[in-house]
């Protein structure tokens, strides 16, 4: 192993007589990267301990002449920050992918596989359009290991063929903030461009996803795919502009908690749903025609792990749906008259098998569970307005296009092609960018700004005072949000398991502020050790396991959590 490194290191020093320019330079915890050395995973992957952790927690981009290019996944596996330094103009440095040697292109940018570790990523612009021109269906951030915790805020993403954000893991946790979605279309998959989205084959759900003062803009599918096999714990939607789509627009059936405020929501599940594909395409558990707000009761499964303490009573559904909590207020929705003229006039001419369901704002099982204040106590919606934001001409445009590029066809060109089964290599989308040249920087500022067309005309003030949406588009600099946390904890600490009392699994979180040789242990009220929960050598970062006690007896238990000096202990309950 060593002999490896050492020859990798090697190598390293000599690029820099090859590569012009700087690389990096490292300082305390923080390595300044600069886009003319080798590729992003080729850094990332030498900057890495013997242990395989990042030598450094801050990464800090600096280049704003080129680009920064990627050939394949920059495997993370410790809590990093990679922050863009943004020029005078506000542009962040630009990340893509290259080209490698048999013309593919590299499908995975940031590989986060390091159980409890954080990721915060600021102030960047990301195309998959490769160096050539190309694209593949790409992951740019892929959440592949349990409880990790992704922050997202001021990243573009341009052209994003497959999942942006794309998880596997058990209990992970998504933040994304003033961040900028374009033209996430695909020529033949309708169902390409997630934002969030559970990676197929898993169905696992994130444990809370949360996403605030963004705007997508001319996307084929879904804001989020939150996971049906199980609660998603809180999901929160909230002062977004959400500007066509093709597909549906939020998957969230099985949110226990969450919160939908204060969005635009404009034009969207464009493509509507055939009749072939009514109702079993889409709808999780029971049939439905698709709506913008579409909620559903939970399963058997889901129900059983909201309350343990409910077990047991004849009635366990009801008061496990009865704790579930969402309001869906003030909000803005619309469908553009050239988008609804589209619509009729398809089934005017194509009635029966090809007919088109569309989307309404609410379909009626989600507004009977509103309703029902009897089993669904918690569940509000209030103040939500079908009103015309009033979006400049460049948007409508989208519709029929009034875009020169060559390729780039109207939405509903588009819809056309893919509910005839005519589908070509046309797309349609809001002036997308093309990329010429190894040096490659995008047009700034975006389209959409230069045009002014996103700040609505309509005199429209949400109730918390800011505007409807993205207030982006008014104020031009991105929304103040709660300070993230720090990628690497400043304290030891062992939290209160969750939940307590438990039957029969529940989990227990840890920090460590440095790599430490961990123990944590679960004790019987004799001394004896029951399980072993972690022993080993853990990464700086914040951790979280499940304890599974189902072969345990109920009773008081104690576990212990000993990381260097540190020592702490807690009790927890296992009650069946």
């Amino acid at each position: 192993m060593k002999t490896v490194l050492t020859l990798v290191l090697a190598l390293v020093v000599m690029s820099l007589f090859i590569f012009p320019g700087k690389m990096w330079a490292a300082g305390n915890d923080t390595l300044v990267v600069y886009a003319s050395g080798p590729s992003l995973d080729v850094v990332f992957g030498i900057d890495t301990t013997q242990s395989g952790l990042q030598a450094h927690s801050v990464y800090k981009f600096v280049s704003l002449d080129t680009t920064y290019i990627y050939l394949g996944a920059v495997s993370v596996k410790s809590s990093i920050t990679v922050i863009g330094v943004l020029g005078s103009n506000g542009r962040p440095p630009c990340i893509q992918p290259g080209v490698l040697s048999d013309n593919s292109v590299p499908t995975v940018l940031f590989n986060m596989n390091g159980q409890g570790t954080i990721g915060v990523f600021k102030n960047l612009y990301i195309t998959d359009l490769s160096i050539s021109n190309t694209w593949t269906g790409a992951k740019d951030f892929f959440v592949s290991a349990n409880y990790i915790k992704l922050y997202l805020d001021n990243v573009i993403v341009d052209e994003n063929h497959y999942e942006v954000i794309a998880f596997n893991g058990i209990g992970d946790d998504i933040f994304v903030t003033n961040c900028k979605f374009r033209n996430g279309i695909d020529p033949t998959n309708w169902f390409g461009s997630s934002i969030v989205a559970v990676d197929y084959p898993s169905n696992t759900p994130a444990d809370s996803i949360v996403m605030r003062y963004n705007t997508f803009l001319c996307m084929n599918s879904r804001a989020i795919t939150s996971g049906n096999n199980g609660v998603v714990n809180y999901c929160e939607f909230s002062h977004n502009s959400y500007v066509y789509n093709f597909t549906e627009d939020l998957r969230m059936f099985s949110v226990l908690k969450g919160k939908f405020d204060d969005n635009i929501f404009y034009s969207l599940y464009a493509g509507a749903q055939p009749v072939a594909e009514y109702s079993f395409w889409f709808e999780a558990f029971s049939p439905e025609t698709n709506s913008l707000i579409d909620f559903d009761t939970l399963t058997v499964a889901m129900d059983s792990v909201v309350d343990p303490a409910d077990a047991g009573n004849a009635n366990w559904r009801l008061l496990a749906e009865s704790k579930r909590n969402i309001e869906v207020k003030d909000n803005l929705y619309f469908w553009a008259t050239k988008l609804k003229n589209f619509w009729t006039a398809w089934d005017d001419t194509a009635r029966g098998a090809d007919s088109l369901y569309t989307a309404p704002w609410i379909n009626t099982r989600t507004a009977n569970m509103f309703s029902d204040k009897a089993h669904w106590p918690n569940l509000t919606q209030s103040n939500n307005q079908n009103v015309d934001p009033g979006f400049g001409s460049s948007v409508l445009n989208v519709i029929d296009n009034a875009s020169a590029t060559p390729g780039v066809v109207g939405l509903t060109k588009y819809v056309t092609e893919i509910r005839s089964g005519t589908e070509t290599t046309d797309v349609w989308g809001y002036e997308p960018q093309s990329v010429s040249g190894t040096n490659w920087i995008p047009a700034w500022p975006l389209a959409e700004q230069t045009a002014g067309d996103l700040k609505y005309s309509a005199s429209l003030t949400a109730p918390d005072g800011k505007p409807y949406g993205d207030p982006y588009w008014f104020t031009l600099t991105p929304t103040a949000v709660k300070e993230q946390v720090s990628a690497i904890p400043t304290v030891f600490s062992l939290a209160q398991n969750y939940p307590n009392p438990f039957n029969p699994s529940t989990q227990i979180d840890f920090s460590l502020p440095q790599q430490s040789n961990v123990q944590l242990k679960v004790y019987n009220t004799l001394g004896q050790v029951v399980a072993t929960l972690v022993n080993g050598n853990i990464s700086a970062g914040s951790h979280s396991v499940t304890f599974d006690a189902r072969n345990l007896a109920s009773g008081l238990y104690i576990y212990r959590l000993s990381a260097g000096n540190f020592t702490s202990v807690k009790k927890m309950m296992l009650l069946k």
